[in-house]
Protein backbone atom coordinates (compact mmCIF):
# COMPACT_ATOMS: atom_id res chain seq x y z
CA UNK A 1 0.00 0.00 0.00
CA UNK A 2 1.08 3.58 -0.48
CA UNK A 3 0.72 6.08 2.32
CA UNK A 4 -1.79 4.91 4.90
CA UNK A 5 -5.03 6.74 5.47
CA UNK A 6 -5.40 6.15 9.16
CA UNK A 7 -1.88 5.41 10.45
CA UNK A 8 -1.27 8.91 11.82
CA UNK A 9 -4.77 9.19 13.24
CA UNK A 10 -6.58 7.58 16.13
CA UNK A 11 -9.06 5.07 14.73
CA UNK A 12 -11.71 3.26 16.76
CA UNK A 13 -13.33 0.01 15.62
CA UNK A 14 -16.48 -0.52 17.67
CA UNK A 15 -17.61 -4.13 17.60
CA UNK A 16 -14.66 -6.22 16.40
CA UNK A 17 -16.88 -9.26 15.83
CA UNK A 18 -17.10 -11.17 12.54
CA UNK A 19 -17.00 -8.40 9.92
CA UNK A 20 -15.37 -5.94 12.34
CA UNK A 21 -12.38 -8.20 12.96
CA UNK A 22 -12.05 -9.04 9.25
CA UNK A 23 -11.81 -5.32 8.47
CA UNK A 24 -9.55 -4.57 11.43
CA UNK A 25 -7.07 -7.30 10.51
CA UNK A 26 -7.12 -6.36 6.82
CA UNK A 27 -6.53 -2.65 7.51
CA UNK A 28 -3.64 -3.48 9.86
CA UNK A 29 -2.16 -5.98 7.39
CA UNK A 30 -2.25 -3.41 4.59
CA UNK A 31 -0.71 -0.70 6.78
CA UNK A 32 -3.80 1.51 6.64
CA UNK A 33 -3.82 1.44 10.45
CA UNK A 34 -1.02 1.17 12.98
CA UNK A 35 -1.68 -0.93 16.11
CA UNK A 36 -0.58 1.86 18.47
CA UNK A 37 -3.21 4.25 17.07
CA UNK A 38 -6.04 1.73 16.85
CA UNK A 39 -8.69 1.12 19.51
CA UNK A 40 -11.08 -1.84 19.23
CA UNK A 41 -14.07 -2.75 21.37
CA UNK A 42 -15.82 -6.07 21.97
CA UNK A 43 -18.54 -7.21 24.36
CA UNK A 44 -16.37 -9.44 26.59
CA UNK A 45 -13.11 -8.64 28.46
CA UNK A 46 -11.61 -12.04 27.58
CA UNK A 47 -12.10 -11.39 23.86
CA UNK A 48 -10.52 -7.94 24.33
CA UNK A 49 -7.48 -9.54 25.94
CA UNK A 50 -7.08 -11.97 23.01
CA UNK A 51 -7.38 -9.10 20.51
CA UNK A 52 -4.66 -7.16 22.34
CA UNK A 53 -2.36 -10.16 22.30
CA UNK A 54 -2.99 -11.07 18.67
CA UNK A 55 -3.12 -7.67 16.97
CA UNK A 56 -1.27 -5.45 19.50
CA UNK A 57 -4.09 -2.87 19.31
CA UNK A 58 -5.73 -1.18 22.28
CA UNK A 59 -8.80 -3.28 23.06
CA UNK A 60 -11.54 -3.12 25.65
CA UNK A 61 -15.28 -3.07 26.27
CA UNK A 62 -15.75 0.71 26.69
CA UNK A 63 -17.02 2.34 23.48
CA UNK A 64 -16.90 5.86 24.93
CA UNK A 65 -13.21 5.50 25.82
CA UNK A 66 -12.40 4.13 22.36
CA UNK A 67 -13.94 7.07 20.46
CA UNK A 68 -12.54 9.81 22.71
CA UNK A 69 -10.21 11.83 20.48
CA UNK A 70 -10.62 9.42 17.55
CA UNK A 71 -10.40 10.85 14.04
CA UNK A 72 -12.26 7.95 12.42
CA UNK A 73 -14.80 5.66 14.08
CA UNK A 74 -15.87 2.38 12.48
CA UNK A 75 -19.27 1.26 13.74
CA UNK A 76 -19.35 -2.53 13.24
CA UNK A 77 -21.91 -3.60 15.82
CA UNK A 78 -25.13 -5.54 15.14
CA UNK A 79 -27.97 -3.38 13.72
CA UNK A 80 -30.13 -4.00 16.79
CA UNK A 81 -27.60 -2.37 19.18
CA UNK A 82 -26.59 0.60 17.02
CA UNK A 83 -28.96 2.99 18.84
CA UNK A 84 -27.52 1.99 22.26
CA UNK A 85 -23.90 2.33 21.11
CA UNK A 86 -24.58 5.71 19.49
CA UNK A 87 -26.02 6.89 22.81
CA UNK A 88 -22.87 5.69 24.61
CA UNK A 89 -20.48 7.56 22.32
CA UNK A 90 -22.59 10.68 21.63
CA UNK A 91 -20.86 12.92 24.20
CA UNK A 92 -17.44 12.19 22.68
CA UNK A 93 -18.32 12.72 19.02
CA UNK A 94 -17.99 15.95 17.05
CA UNK A 95 -18.20 17.30 13.52
CA UNK A 96 -14.43 16.90 13.14
CA UNK A 97 -14.69 13.13 13.22
CA UNK A 98 -15.79 10.67 10.56
CA UNK A 99 -18.10 7.79 11.49
CA UNK A 100 -18.11 4.87 9.05
CA UNK A 101 -20.98 2.47 9.74
CA UNK A 102 -21.04 -1.10 8.46
CA UNK A 103 -24.22 -1.96 10.37
CA UNK A 104 -26.53 -3.60 7.85
CA UNK A 105 -29.81 -1.81 7.13
CA UNK A 106 -29.23 1.10 9.54
CA UNK A 107 -29.88 4.42 7.74
CA UNK A 108 -27.33 7.22 8.16
CA UNK A 109 -30.19 9.46 9.29
CA UNK A 110 -30.85 7.18 12.26
CA UNK A 111 -27.21 7.46 13.38
CA UNK A 112 -27.11 11.23 12.83
CA UNK A 113 -30.29 11.66 14.85
CA UNK A 114 -28.84 9.56 17.69
CA UNK A 115 -25.62 11.58 17.76
CA UNK A 116 -27.65 14.83 18.05
CA UNK A 117 -24.97 16.81 16.19
CA UNK A 118 -23.66 17.29 12.69
CA UNK A 119 -21.22 14.40 12.46
CA UNK A 120 -20.18 13.17 8.99
CA UNK A 121 -21.44 9.61 8.52
CA UNK A 122 -20.54 7.27 5.66
CA UNK A 123 -22.41 3.98 5.44
CA UNK A 124 -20.63 0.94 4.04
CA UNK A 125 -21.89 -2.51 3.09
CA UNK A 126 -18.92 -4.87 2.68
CA UNK A 127 -18.97 -8.66 2.35
CA UNK A 128 -16.91 -11.45 3.89
CA UNK A 129 -14.46 -12.01 0.96
CA UNK A 130 -12.86 -8.79 2.26
CA UNK A 131 -10.81 -11.21 4.40
CA UNK A 132 -8.82 -12.15 1.26
CA UNK A 133 -8.85 -8.71 -0.36
CA UNK A 134 -11.58 -9.90 -2.73
CA UNK A 135 -14.48 -8.06 -1.12
CA UNK A 136 -17.22 -5.92 -2.63
CA UNK A 137 -18.24 -2.83 -0.69
CA UNK A 138 -20.91 -0.26 -1.51
CA UNK A 139 -20.65 3.17 0.13
CA UNK A 140 -23.01 6.09 0.55
CA UNK A 141 -22.82 9.50 2.24
CA UNK A 142 -24.98 10.74 5.06
CA UNK A 143 -26.38 14.27 5.29
CA UNK A 144 -23.24 15.89 6.76
CA UNK A 145 -20.56 13.89 4.91
CA UNK A 146 -18.58 15.62 2.18
CA UNK A 147 -16.84 14.23 -0.89
CA UNK A 148 -13.52 13.90 1.00
CA UNK A 149 -15.18 11.81 3.72
CA UNK A 150 -16.43 9.38 1.06
CA UNK A 151 -12.93 9.32 -0.46
CA UNK A 152 -11.38 8.45 2.93
CA UNK A 153 -13.84 5.58 3.43
CA UNK A 154 -13.23 4.41 -0.14
CA UNK A 155 -9.46 4.20 0.47
CA UNK A 156 -10.04 1.86 3.40
CA UNK A 157 -12.39 -0.46 1.53
CA UNK A 158 -10.32 -0.37 -1.68
CA UNK A 159 -7.69 -2.17 0.42
CA UNK A 160 -10.01 -5.16 0.86
CA UNK A 161 -11.52 -5.43 -2.63
CA UNK A 162 -13.63 -3.33 -4.96
CA UNK A 163 -15.82 -0.39 -3.99
CA UNK A 164 -18.77 1.41 -5.52
CA UNK A 165 -20.57 4.58 -4.40
CA UNK A 166 -24.38 4.43 -4.49
CA UNK A 167 -27.33 6.51 -3.32
CA UNK A 168 -28.49 5.39 0.10
CA UNK A 169 -31.84 4.22 -1.30
CA UNK A 170 -29.93 1.34 -2.96
CA UNK A 171 -28.15 0.07 0.16
CA UNK A 172 -30.74 -2.59 1.09
CA UNK A 173 -30.49 -3.94 -2.46
CA UNK A 174 -26.71 -4.11 -2.05
CA UNK A 175 -27.19 -6.01 1.22
CA UNK A 176 -29.37 -8.64 -0.45
CA UNK A 177 -27.12 -8.99 -3.50
CA UNK A 178 -23.42 -8.61 -2.70
CA UNK A 179 -23.37 -8.83 1.11
CA UNK A 180 -25.54 -11.96 1.22
CA UNK A 181 -24.30 -13.08 -2.20
CA UNK A 182 -21.28 -15.15 -1.14
CA UNK A 183 -23.66 -17.57 0.62
CA UNK A 184 -25.63 -18.07 -2.63
CA UNK A 185 -22.41 -18.63 -4.57
CA UNK A 186 -21.17 -21.18 -1.99
CA UNK A 187 -24.41 -23.14 -2.42
CA UNK A 188 -24.08 -23.04 -6.23
CA UNK A 189 -20.42 -24.02 -5.96
CA UNK A 190 -21.20 -26.86 -3.54
CA UNK A 191 -23.96 -28.10 -5.88
CA UNK A 192 -21.56 -28.12 -8.84
CA UNK A 193 -19.04 -30.10 -6.77
CA UNK A 194 -21.77 -32.54 -5.67
CA UNK A 195 -22.62 -33.01 -9.34
CA UNK A 196 -18.98 -33.84 -10.00
CA UNK A 197 -19.10 -36.45 -7.24
CA UNK A 198 -22.34 -37.85 -8.71
CA UNK A 199 -20.61 -38.44 -12.05
CA UNK A 200 -17.59 -40.10 -10.45
CA UNK A 201 -15.07 -37.40 -9.56
CA UNK A 202 -13.26 -37.44 -6.20
CA UNK A 203 -14.75 -34.73 -3.95
CA UNK A 204 -11.55 -32.68 -3.64
CA UNK A 205 -11.08 -32.57 -7.41
CA UNK A 206 -14.77 -31.77 -8.00
CA UNK A 207 -14.57 -28.90 -5.48
CA UNK A 208 -11.39 -27.51 -7.08
CA UNK A 209 -12.97 -27.67 -10.55
CA UNK A 210 -16.14 -25.94 -9.33
CA UNK A 211 -14.33 -23.22 -7.33
CA UNK A 212 -11.75 -22.31 -9.98
CA UNK A 213 -14.46 -22.31 -12.66
CA UNK A 214 -16.55 -19.92 -10.55
CA UNK A 215 -13.54 -17.67 -9.95
CA UNK A 216 -12.54 -17.73 -13.61
CA UNK A 217 -16.03 -16.92 -14.88
CA UNK A 218 -16.33 -13.98 -12.46
CA UNK A 219 -12.93 -12.61 -13.51
CA UNK A 220 -13.85 -12.79 -17.19
CA UNK A 221 -17.00 -10.74 -16.52
CA UNK A 222 -15.07 -8.15 -14.47
CA UNK A 223 -12.10 -7.83 -16.81
CA UNK A 224 -13.84 -7.93 -20.21
CA UNK A 225 -16.94 -5.95 -19.24
CA UNK A 226 -18.88 -8.24 -21.59
CA UNK A 227 -22.50 -9.09 -20.82
CA UNK A 228 -22.75 -12.49 -19.08
CA UNK A 229 -25.20 -13.69 -21.74
CA UNK A 230 -22.61 -13.02 -24.46
CA UNK A 231 -19.95 -14.91 -22.50
CA UNK A 232 -22.37 -17.81 -21.93
CA UNK A 233 -23.02 -18.01 -25.68
CA UNK A 234 -19.27 -18.26 -26.32
CA UNK A 235 -19.11 -21.44 -24.18
CA UNK A 236 -22.25 -22.94 -25.74
CA UNK A 237 -21.16 -24.70 -28.94
CA UNK A 238 -23.76 -25.98 -31.47
CA UNK A 239 -25.15 -29.41 -30.52
CA UNK A 240 -22.63 -29.58 -27.66
CA UNK A 241 -23.04 -30.72 -24.07
CA UNK A 242 -23.28 -27.19 -22.58
CA UNK A 243 -26.63 -26.47 -24.22
CA UNK A 244 -28.06 -29.66 -22.73
CA UNK A 245 -26.92 -28.52 -19.28
CA UNK A 246 -28.45 -25.07 -19.86
CA UNK A 247 -31.76 -26.65 -20.94
CA UNK A 248 -31.94 -28.51 -17.62
CA UNK A 249 -31.06 -25.35 -15.70
CA UNK A 250 -33.74 -23.32 -17.47
CA UNK A 251 -36.35 -26.07 -17.08
CA UNK A 252 -35.73 -26.02 -13.32
CA UNK A 253 -36.38 -22.25 -13.31
CA UNK A 254 -33.02 -21.68 -11.57
CA UNK A 255 -32.71 -18.19 -13.04
CA UNK A 256 -36.07 -17.04 -11.62
CA UNK A 257 -35.31 -18.80 -8.33
CA UNK A 258 -32.05 -16.85 -7.87
CA UNK A 259 -33.80 -13.56 -8.62
CA UNK A 260 -36.48 -14.38 -6.03
CA UNK A 261 -33.81 -15.35 -3.47
CA UNK A 262 -32.12 -11.95 -3.77
CA UNK A 263 -35.46 -10.10 -3.64
CA UNK A 264 -36.35 -11.98 -0.43
CA UNK A 265 -33.01 -11.06 1.18
CA UNK A 266 -33.50 -7.41 0.21
CA UNK A 267 -36.96 -7.40 1.81
CA UNK A 268 -35.42 -8.78 5.00
CA UNK A 269 -32.66 -6.15 4.90
CA UNK A 270 -35.31 -3.42 4.96
CA UNK A 271 -36.65 -4.80 8.26
CA UNK A 272 -33.36 -5.70 9.95
CA UNK A 273 -32.63 -2.46 11.82
CA UNK A 274 -36.12 -2.31 13.23
CA UNK A 275 -36.70 -5.94 14.29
Amino acid sequence: MGQSVGAKKKVAVLGAGKIGSILLQSFLRDGLLTPSQTWATVAHPERARLLKEKLKVHAGTDNAEAVRGADIVFLCVKPQVVADVVREIRAHMSGNQLLISVAASVPTEMIERGLEKEVPVVRAMPNTPCVLGAGMTALCKGKFAQKHHLETATKFFDAVGRTVAVDEKHMDAVTGLSASGPAYIYIILESLAEAGVKVGLPRDIATLLAAQTTLGAARVVLETGDHPALLKDAVTTPAGCTIDGIMELEEGKQRVKLIKDVVKAVQRAKELAFS
